[in-house]
C-alpha cells in the first residue's frame, strides 16, 4: 500500500529554510495534495518544551552528549506522535529539519563520533529517512548576518563562524554520500527563484509517487 511522501528542508543558519518550507507547504495545498508542514526541534508539545531547552541562550553550558540525546527525544516523539500517523494517511509532510541536522551539527560541528550518533539514530527513528531532502547552501557569514538583521538569535546562532563552517562541510559530506535522496539548492538567489527549482523537483517526484 503507497505511504506518505516525507520531505526536508535543510540548511546551516539563515539559509530560508523556514520560509521555502512554508512556500512549499502552500504550492502542495494549492495543487490539491494533504499536506502539514512541520518542525524540529517541536512539531509536538513535548517537542516544543525540548526546543526552550535546546535552544534558549541561556543553556551554554550544555553537554553535547545532552544536547545530542534531547534533540533525539524530540525525534521520537514527533515520528510516533505526528510523522507516521500523517504518513500512514497518505498525507505529504514537510518538515523544517531532520536526522541531518543532528549529523551536521553535533556530528560534524561539536566532533561527536558519527557512528554513536547512528546507534542512537537506529534506536530512536529506526534509521527513519525523508523521501528527498531538499540543502540550501549558503556562505557562513551571509547566514549569520541574514540572521543578525531580522534579530533571530539562538544558542546555536551563538556559536563562532569555524563551528558554522564545519556544519556546513558536514551537510555537504551528507549530500555527496547520498545524491539520489540530498538535492543541494543555492540559497545565494531570490526567494522565488529558488521557490521554482524546488517546485520542479518536486513535480517530477510526484508523477512518480502518484
Amino acid at each position: 500500500m503507497k505511504k506518505g511522501l516525507f520531505i526536508s528542508l535543510e540548511g546551516i543558519e539563515g539559509t530560508g529554510k523556514t520560509t521555502q518550507a512554508k512556500l512549499l507547504t502552500e504550492f502542495l495545498l494549492q495543487q490539491g495534495y494533504d499536506s502539514m508542514i512541520t518542525e524540529e526541534p517541536g512539531g509536538t508539545l513535548i517537542g516544543s518544551r525540548i526546543r526552550d531547552i535546546l535552544l534558549s541562550p541561556q543553556h551554554t553550558d550544555m553537554d553535547p552528549t545532552t544536547e545530542l540525546l534531547l534533540y533525539f527525544a524530540d525525534r521520537a516523539q514527533h515520528i510516533r506522535e505526528l510523522i507516521l500517523p500523517a504518513l500512514e494517511a497518505k498525507r505529504i509532510v514537510v518538515t523544517d529539519r531532520f536526522t541531518d541536522s543532528t549529523l551536521a551539527y553535533q556530528g560534524y560541528g561539536r566532533g561527536i563520533d558519527i557512528s554513536f550518533i547512528l546507534d542512537i539514530d537506529r534506536i530512536s527513528t529506526s534509521c527513519m529517512r525523508p523521501d528527498i531532502t531538499f540543502l540550501l547552501d549558503l556562505d557562513v557569514e551571509e547566514g549569520l548576518r541574514r540572521n543578525k538583521g531580522i534579530n533571530k538569535k539562538d544558542r546555536l546562532e551563538m556559536e563562532n563562524v569555524a563551528f558554522h563552517k564545519k556544519v556546513r562541510a558536514g551537510y555537504h559530506e551528507l549530500a555527496t554520500r547520498e545524491p539520489e535522496r540530498i538535492k543541494l539548492i543555492e540559497a545565494t538567489e531570490e526567494i522565488g527563484n529558488i521557490q521554482r527549482k524546488i517546485k520542479n523537483i518536486i513535480i517530477d517526484l510526484l508523477h512518480t509517487w502518484h
